[in-house]
């Protein structure tokens, strides 16, 4: 079930009207908290999706709505070009999300931000600025200057898709970056994935998917969704929950793919790649 709760108080200091999708688990909390960010196509049945997941995996989990419910057509621009600044409404918006969680008697005071494509660029972002134990970024778009950025990362969990030709070369930076700053990370390619695998069913407008599948070979794929959300779990687990699960020890690949069929990395990746695993 989830619940719409204001955003907009001076409690939270969001911009006016804010709203906020939130999930709370099954049982007794308290609970962790997850700030759920979702991709360009704004808090459609996907990404409510996203948010109902979490609670289920035992997070609070709360989307801010940083569309204020306008359409992706009038807001998704606007938004991207803001992301780079680190600061601006989005950003007081999704700080007010943080903030609800804190306040909240439910939430363990422990939280972690998890984001896609548009939401998992703001991830990479807040992941530099403090006051997120963990985050976790799927196939977004990299800070500038990554390698001075990640210097003061939280953890990071991050995941991309080979067939992604726009952001499939960003998994070996991030990579790179992470471990030059000693951040502790998880960054995987999945070279039969394309762009929004992690979604269980296609959400891009209509229209422009023959396109974005030619480009970004967008849309889900169930075997690496599966791969790359029992990493995201176990990650989570061990920083916000601290029950000392490894992320190596979720899922052998053999469960959930046919490595013999997958092309090699070295064919589908732009950029340096060798720092990343791939599945």
């Amino acid at each position: 079930m989830v619940e719409d709760v204001d955003l907009a108080a001076p409690a939270y200091a969001g911009t006016p009207g804010l709203r906020g999708l939130l999930a709370r688990p099954a049982g007794p909390g308290p609970w962790p908290g997850v700030v759920v960010l979702f991709e360009g196509t704004g808090a459609d049945d996907v990404n409510r999706g996203h948010v109902e997941r979490m609670a289920a995996a035992g997070y609070l989990a709360l989307m801010p709505d940083i569309y204020h419910g306008r359409s992706a057509a009038r807001c998704m621009v606007s938004t991207l070009r803001g992301i780079p600044a680190g600061k601006g409404p989005a950003y007081q918006d999704i700080e007010a999300a943080r903030q609800w969680l804190l306040a909240s008697p439910d939430c363990t005071g422990r939280i972690g931000v998890l984001g896609f494509c548009m939401g998992g660029s703001f991830a990479l972002v807040l992941a530099t600025q403090g006051g997120y134990q963990v985050a976790s970024a799927n196939y977004g778009e990299l800070p500038d200057d990554v390698d001075e950025a990640m210097k003061d990362a939280c953890p990071v969990v991050a995941s991309y898709g080979g067939k992604d030709r726009v952001f499939r070369s960003r998994a070996g930076r991030l990579e790179a970056a992470l471990a030059k700053a000693g951040v502790e990370h998880d960054v995987r390619l999945y070279p039969g994935a394309g762009h929004s695998f992690l979604n269980d069913v296609a959400n891009s407008p209509l229209v422009l998917r023959p396109l974005l599948k030619a480009i970004m070979g967008i849309g889900p794929d169930p075997a690496a969704a599966a791969d790359a959300w029992g990493r995201i779990d176990a990650f989570f687990a061990r920083h916000l929950v601290g029950d000392g699960v490894d992320a190596a020890d979720v899922g052998d690949v053999a469960d959930v793919a046919n490595v013999a069929d997958i092309a090699d990395v070295a064919d589908v990746a732009d950029g340096p790649g060798s720092g990343t695993t791939p599945l």
